[in-house]
């Protein structure tokens, strides 16, 4: 047996609620019905639903406005909009507002029982997901990343259990996966916290200039040198000290940095005197250190040195499954910042980020979802928001969704359906989607009495909505 839910059921032909009422009721989910708007508004002030069933035409108004009023005031509760004069129109306006779907009557027990069991199951993972929102947004305060993938939890516990530790931290991941984040959660868990956090990107500064400026430099030292300098590793002395990108660093820096690692104690350029020096190394690389390694850029001595605790940063395509989470906190961090109303993606835009490498990680998701955010004028991000290199897989790639229990014929009206709505109405781009020539693609619109709203119009509208669902 499924989920087990609260259903409401809204029809006002008796027949219709009291069959649902004894098929839904039969796998043991609570049942009530209304016969109207006004009475099913009744029933939702007072008592809590997971689902809705409602009539596309009732006594004393439609479905559709039922479905409005729900999505405004409690939008955590599915909807699945049934009607007996089904129509491409009524469909997309149904999906644009919010529904879950539509059921066409008649109807058959086991149709219902899978679309209600289906619905459940996004209305239980939506709550899921706001609970894990609760506790993601306490882990984002900590730890400053966002994800519950097995991977992510396993470095949130890493850091946990070794932040307090004095143990050196090497963190490997490609560019844009955070490292930065983890390497700033090491210090503000550790008893360090209090002390400075100094960060150097060995990468970014010019070789002739990093030694001056990670050892500090005496007066005289050489040309220029007009007073005395302390070194960015001085300058962590009581704190944390983060060398992104180690293995930048030259070779005769590297035998440096193990002498001051072993020794704790650093001597600037031109100076006779040594100094103690007390704080914590965490270092970051976008290399595979063993490659590195074998190829002589990065000296195996300071690697077995700076890698007592070591963090691999998965990138993001191996843990899309963060990646709702990361483009909703990324749609509200910039919806507020640029004063948007935009709340939400559309499913074709969740689609096509799905489909993406992301070769630069989850910094170019927040790149990608600011910009989408500015060209957005509505209250949901769109396909034709994102940039051209996202939206170049949608036509290969895009997959219908087709409904269970359907003959051959409807489900090739299904996908023509759906593509039509994909593509603005627009015949060539079906016609390519759908691998047909356009003489047949013209004979099955006719066939399912689509043609109306198709065009041969190159990126001509005749739909008008991108469907969300």
């Amino acid at each position: 047996m499924g989920l087990v839910g609260k259903i409401l059921v809204v029809d006002d032909e008796s027949s219709v609620t009291g069959a649902l009422e004894l098929i839904l009721g039969d796998r043991g989910h609570q049942v009530r019905t209304a016969s109207a708007v006004s009475e099913a508004l009744e029933l939702l002030e007072h008592r809590p639903f997971d689902l809705v069933l409602t009539d596309l035409r009732l006594a004393d108004s439609t479905g559709i406005e039922l479905l409005t009023r729900i999505k405004q005031d409690k939008p955590e509760i599915e909807v699945i909009l049934m009607t007996a004069h089904g129509s491409l129109e009524v469909t997309i306006e149904a999906i644009k507002r919010g529904a879950y779907y539509y059921l066409e009557k008649p109807f058959t027990p086991d149709q219902v029982l899978t679309l209600v069991e289906r619905a459940l199951e996004l209305a239980s993972i939506r709550q899921e997901n706001r609970a894990l929102k609760r506790t993601i947004s306490s882990e984002v305060k900590a730890f400053g990343l966002i994800g519950r993938t097995p991977r992510l939890l396993e470095i949130y516990e890493t850091i946990r259990a070794t932040a307090p530790s004095e143990a050196s931290v090497l963190i490997e991941g490609e560019s844009g996966t955070g490292k930065e984040l983890i390497a700033t959660a090491f210090h503000f868990h550790s008893n360090r916290a209090a002390g400075p956090f100094v960060r150097i990107n060995c990468a970014a500064i010019p070789r002739e200039l990093i030694e001056s400026e990670l050892f500090g430099y005496k007066k005289g030292a050489f040309t220029g040198a007009d007073r005395d300098k302390r070194g960015l590793i001085e300058a962590a002395a009581g704190g944390t000290l983060l060398l992104d990108e180690i293995a930048e660093t030259p070779a005769h820096l590297q035998t440096k940095l193990l002498r001051v690692l072993q020794d704790r104690r650093v001597r600037r350029l031109g100076d006779e005197q040594e100094r103690d020096i007390d704080f914590r190394l965490v270092t970051a690389t976008n290399r595979n250190t063993a490659e590195a390694m074998k190829e002589g850029i990065l000296r195996e001595d300071l690697y077995f040195r700076i890698s007592t605790i070591r963090i691999t940063v998965p990138p993001l395509r191996e843990r899309l499954d963060d990646l709702a989470l990361l483009t909703e906190e990324f749609l509200q961090r910039y919806a507020q910042k640029y004063g948007k109303a935009v709340r939400g993606i559309s499913q074709a835009v969740f689609n096509l980020l799905s489909r993406h490498d992301w070769p630069g990680n989850v910094r170019e998701l927040e790149s990608v979802i600011e910009r989408a955010v500015l060209f957005c004028q509505d209250e949901d991000l769109r396909p034709e928001h994102l940039p051209d290199h996202i939206r170049a897989a949608e036509a290969g790639n895009f997959r219908c969704a087709i409904p269970p229990y359907l003959t051959l014929d409807e489900i090739e009206r299904e996908a023509i359906e759906q593509t039509l709505v994909r593509t603005g109405g627009n015949v060539k781009k079906t016609a390519q989607i759908l691998n047909l020539h356009r003489p047949t693609l013209y004979r099955k619109l006719r066939r399912y009495g689509l043609k109306k709203h198709a065009s041969d119009e190159e990126g001509a509208i005749g739909i008008g909505f991108e469907a969300s669902k």
